[in-house]
């Protein structure tokens, strides 16, 4: 049957919702015309960013300057009209418009035509880039205080007719004489800026290691059209917010260990004095940064130990290690039975004829109640994490693409890994769902369980945002790096092979045939000739590298995929320029493109996902079509 029918001579509850918001023939008709014309459109431009780990100036500019479309679009349009030191001050202007007004200022440039001829360079480019978007969406993105007049010059042909160039001129004219020339350049650049990225995937890890994922959040919270697919850094913050004790203390000594408490105390208002006065006087000789990651890091292991052990079906009995130490030979047992010697004897909150070593101390017991009132207690915090869960997910279909962070269980002979758990054999997408559901109940329901869960989606190795076993105790405490190595999924190495993504993308309903795996979670070693483009193109790992920690490993500075109605191209961040190297020489990001996929035919708004939509409201409208004249509805005079 088709969608929306008439049953039996009756119109069912779809066709009297749509009578309701189409009450006449003229109605439908004006609808189907929009809606069959918007199909034609080339589909809107997507771009795909990973591991932006906290730091706030690169995704800054990179938001601003729209991975570097936007220059793009101005050689397009203004090609040699423009000087390159015209395009790249005009460039500046757009990217932080009240910023660089401000530079003109003092520098005593803004005079009434420098005024007019940025706001007719901003009107000619808006033109250009919203030629594949339907007036009714554009007219969507322009700031709603400058809708009326900026729809007007959208709409003004000076070079048809002389009468259109004089109206159009006043109109100019008008904005300049009356003090409004910045309010309105910075509208535009509004609009361009929407113009120019259409839907943003951001494909997981927000936080720790740089000292801004706050900053990024808010940023991100403005953008009208996002995505988000959970990184293990970002379950990891999302369970501390939920209260669970052990995310809190791995939190915690994340952001010691990277130097970045600053997100912590002043993002989000956690204080960490009862940890650090804690932390001088059990470790006296350490530098007070380095005496709170040590303090903080046993009695994670404690927790851990405690909520492992209440959970054996998370298989992470190999982290359980405070039990296998040897306190006097200073010695531990590790997993394969042999005996390895610690850097480090002196473990003061450990009582050696404790009858269980994973007991907090009274004293940590408090410090880790009163961080965790801290966390549950943080507004700013509860509202970046309501926004997680608000756009963010386990995976995303989005256009025929997979999207998650981490990856798929595999076995070793690449088939896939199935789960045990719940009384449930789970795998592939099944697992995925599974994990995002527990997920979701913890933030809406604050079961122990599905809070405790959130410790396993960090580090666990049949996580699928994490896939490998953490080393964390054996890298604190034990100088053989042969014990250092963290197991890996074998997805990581499948990854490579054309027939497990076609795998992959079947068992989540794609097409293997046209769409791609988008991960992230592995940075890819650039400056060791590793590539970003694996199996033929059928999957893309996006992490290059944002976080200045990993830029000596990736000898990059991050990617942007993007995704336009031509197929997909991958942009090599080389050098990201800060704001005030944008304004003070007009810098701008310096980036290598590489074409992963190139389309004989354009891709249009038919062809996507919200196509299908459009599809369906289609068929919807016709039904109501034929009720109308039919006589089954009445519609209205």
């Amino acid at each position: 049957m088709v969608r929306g029918a008439a049953v039996k001579g009756r119109p069912n509850k779809i066709m009297r919702l749509l009578a309701e918001k189409y009450p006449t023939k003229e109605a439908v008709y004006e609808q189907l015309i929009y809606l069959q014309s918007r199909l034609s459109l080339p589909k809107g431009i997507e771009h795909f960013m990973s591991d932006l780990h906290g730091e706030y100036a690169s995704f800054f500019h990179i938001l601003n300057n729209c991975s570097g479309v936007i220059r793009e679009k101005v050689d397009y349009v203004f090609g040699e009209r423009l000087s390159e030191e015209e395009k790249a001050e005009f460039c500046t202007l757009i990217y932080y418009p009240k910023e660089k007004i401000e530079q003109i200022k003092n520098d005593h440039k803004n005079t009434p035509e420098w005024y007019r001829k940025n706001l007719s360079q901003l009107l000619e480019l808006s033109k250009l880039m919203s030629y594949k978007y339907p007036a009714s969406k554009v007219y969507g993105f322009i700031p709603k205080r400058y809708e009326s007049v900026i729809v007007e010059l959208m709409n003004t042909r000076p070079e048809a007719d002389n009468a259109q160039f004089v109206y159009h001129k006043r109109l100019l004219n008008t904005i300049v004489q009356i003090d409004s020339g910045a309010d309105f350049i910075e509208a535009f650049t509004v609009l361009i800026k929407r113009l120019a990225v259409d839907r943003l995937h951001i494909v997981g890890d927000f936080f720790d290691r740089g000292n801004r994922p706050d900053a990024i959040l808010n940023l991100l919270m403005k953008h009208p059209s996002v995505d988000i697919q959970w990184g293990n850094h970002d379950v990891l913050w999302m369970g501390a917010a939920l209260g669970n004790e052990t995310c809190i203390a791995a939190v915690v000594r994340n952001s010691l260990r990277y130097n970045n408490t600053d997100v912590l105390e002043r993002g989000y208002g956690i204080s960490l004095r009862p940890l650090t006065t804690f932390a001088s006087r059990s470790y006296p000789d350490a530098n007070p940064i380095k005496a709170a990651e040590k303090a903080i890091t046993m009695m994670m292991f404690k927790l851990e130990g405690q909520l492992i052990r209440r959970h054996p079906e998370y298989q992470m009995d190999s982290r359980l290690l405070l039990d296998k130490i040897d306190f006097r030979s200073s010695h531990a047992v590790l997993g394969d039975g042999k005996r390895y010697e610690l850097e480090s004897a002196y473990f003061p909150t450990i009582d050696e004829n404790a009858a269980d070593p994973y007991e907090l101390t009274e004293k940590e017991a408090a410090i880790i109640a009163d961080l965790k009132s801290y966390f549950e207690e943080s507004a700013v915090l509860q509202r970046h994490v309501e926004y997680l869960y608000q756009k963010g997910s386990i995976y995303t279909r989005y256009n025929g693409n997979l999207l998650f962070h981490g990856c798929v269980l595999l076995n070793d002979d690449g088939t896939m890994r199935s789960v045990s758990y719940g009384g449930q054999e789970l795998k592939g997408r099944a697992w995925f769902d599974y994990c995002d559901r527990i997920a979701r109940e913890a933030y809406l329901h604050h079961k122990q369980e599905a809070v405790d869960f959130m410790y396993f989606l960090w580090c666990g190795r049949l996580s699928p945002v994490s896939g490998r076993e953490f080393k964390t105790f054996e890298r604190a405490f034990i100088a053989d790096e042969s014990t250092w190595k963290e197991p890996s999924d074998p997805y990581f190495k499948y990854i490579n092979d054309e027939k497990t993504c076609a795998m992959v993308l079947k068992e989540f309903g794609l097409d293997p045939a046209k769409g791609h795996i988008i991960n992230g979670h592995v940075p890819v070693k650039v400056k060791k000739g590793e590539t970003p483009v694996k199996a033929g193109g059928k999957a893309i790992i996006i992490d290059g590298g944002f976080c200045k920690a990993y830029h000596s490993k990736t000898g990059i500075s991050g990617y942007t995929l993007i995704s336009n109605s031509r197929g997909l191209r991958l942009l090599q961040h080389q050098k990201i320029a800060d704001v005030r190297e944008a304004l003070r020489e007009n810098q701008d990001i310096e980036s290598v493109s590489e074409t992963v996929e190139l389309q004989t035919c354009r891709t249009t708004l038919g062809d996507t996902d919200e196509g299908r939509l459009i599809q369906d409201e289609i068929t919807d409208l016709y039904n109501l079509l034929l009720a109308y004249q039919n006589g089954l509805i009445k519609p209205q005079e």
